[in-house]
């Protein structure tokens, strides 16, 4: 299992690692809505680096906000 962090926009929200329709991979928090960016796969492995790389994002700060000016 990765560790991921509190969510980098509001520090509070708890991440949720989300398959979209079997072909891709991002988190988004439960609180605010932030999310990264969507990281695709077509293979068993593919999903699991792609699971990687978006909790490499999101521990990173790297995602997107739905706030005026973003």
């Amino acid at each position: 299992m990765m560790h991921m962090e509190d969510c980098p926009a509001c520090r509070e929200g708890v991440g949720s690692l989300e398959h979209e329709g079997g072909w891709c991979v991002y988190i988004q928090c439960l609180d605010c809505g932030a999310r990264t960016a969507e990281f695709p796969y077509r293979t068993e492995a593919e999903k699991e680096e792609a699971e990687k790389a978006a909790v490499r994002m999101w521990n990173m700060g790297k995602v997107i906000r739905s706030e005026p000016g973003e």
